[in-house]
This record gives C-alpha cells, sequence and structure tokens, in this order.
C-alpha cells in the first residue's frame, strides 16, 4: 500500500535521513524504534505528508504523491492519513464530539453523516459518557482515545502514530495499545508507530530499527 524508495531528507547540513527504502502492506502494524535523532519522527512525517523528503518518491497505492501539489496533497492527507501524536493536539475549546467532527467537516462531508459516526467512534472506545465534555474534564487516556476516535473520522487507510503512549501511564497505555491491535483485526487497519515503548513495538508485525537516518534493522 505504502513504498518510499531512496528517501533522503536534510535540515541545513545535518542529514537526518539516509536513503530509506520501505514498503507498508495494508493491515499491517509497524513500530519503527531507534535512539533519539535516528531519524525516526522525520521518516514519519514524510510518509504521512506533513513533511517533503529533498529526494526519492512515495507512492500510495501505486501513485507517486510526492506529485501532488499543496491543495491536492492536504485533500489527499485529510481522507486517506490519519495520525495521533504523543500530545493529543485537542482543541480545548471544542467538546470531545466536536473535535472527532472536525476533519469530517473538512472534508465535506454532511453533519448528520459526521456526527453519526464520531458518536458511534467514541462509544466504540468507552467515551459515550464523555461526548460534550471539553478536553480539560477528560484523563490523559480519555484525551488520547478522543484523538484516535478523530484519527479514525473518515476511514483513513493509514494511521501515523508518534509516541502515542509516551505521556501516558502504564495502565492507559495498556489500553491504547489495545486499540491499535483490535482496530487492525476488526478494520484491517494499518498503523506506523514511533514508539520507545518496548512492549508496544514487540507487539507490532513488523519492528523497524533505526540508526543515524537508516534502517538497519526490518
Amino acid at each position: 500500500m505504502l513504498q518510499v524508495t531512496n528517501i533522503h531528507k536534510k535540515y541545513g547540513s545535518l542529514e537526518v535521513l539516509k536513503g530509506i527504502d520501505l514498503m507498508i502492506a495494508a493491515g499491517e502494524v509497524v513500530s519503527i524504534v531507534g535512539a533519539s535523532g535516528a531519524g525516526k519522527s522525520t521518516l514519519l512525517h514524510i510518509l504521512g505528508t506533513l513533511d517533503t523528503a529533498d529526494s526519492g518518491e512515495v507512492f500510495f497505492d501505486g501513485n507517486n504523491i510526492a506529485r501532488l501539489n499543496a491543495t491536492d496533497m492536504a485533500k489527499f492527507r485529510n481522507r486517506h492519513i490519519g495520525f495521533i501524536f504523543q500530545f493529543h493536539n485537542l482543541l480545548p475549546e471544542f467538546t470531545a464530539l466536536e473535535n472527532v467532527c472536525l476533519p469530517g467537516f473538512l472534508a465535506g462531508r454532511t453533519e448528520k453523516e459526521v456526527r453519526q459516526r464520531a458518536e458511534e467512534l467514541l462509544q466504540m472506545l468507552g467515551l459515550s459518557h464523555r461526548l460534550d465534555h471539553k478536553p480539560s474534564e477528560m484523563s490523559g487516556g480519555e484525551q488520547q482515545r478522543t484523538a484516535v476516535a478523530r484519527a479514525l473520522i473518515n476511514s483513513p487507510k493509514i494511521i501515523f502514530a508518534d509516541e502515542p503512549s509516551g505521556n501516558l501511564d502504564s495502565k492507559n497505555a495498556q489500553e491504547l495499545h489495545d486499540i491499535f491491535f483490535r482496530l487492525r483485526d476488526e478494520f484491517n487497519q494499518t498503523f506506523v508507530i514511533v514508539t520507545h515503548n518496548e512492549q508496544l513495538a514487540g507487539m507490532a508485525d513488523r519492528t523497524l530499527v533505526m540508526k543515524d537516518g537508516q534502517i538497519v534493522i526490518d
């Protein structure tokens, strides 16, 4: 589903990625591990179209998405890609339901359709009692589960997660990890997860180890 070839990326004189080749199949859960500064997050951002490579190609279902202009790239990202970050990035002035709905509204879907799907997702994630609560009224685990629902609202083909359990205690981290694999098993959802959590990395179908801007173990 996702293939990158010979990805290079520099920030100034610092070469962060040094020729990455990678393939991700539909329904895979792939973890990316390595020391800080290895290039994990940079690679994740390029795979998720949040950043662009200096050279190399990114193919999604056989289409070279690196050639899309900024407007088409934003539309593609909204419709096909979901993101979960270490810090949930929920908008504090909106309720859980409103936060989850936002990407659906941006995709031009009807309010009724989006709200119904958002309520279904929040209920599935055990948050039916938090629909009208703002982030400040929810626990860390509840906020992160809301972020998972937001990532799923447009039924993306792939979800990129950057240290998704890094800000959670062990109980909430385990619950979040279980959710990822339940989504994969029930909906064939694809995940690419950057993590320092050894347990989560060990649960994945594949673990990629990065060092000095390269994948050294797959």
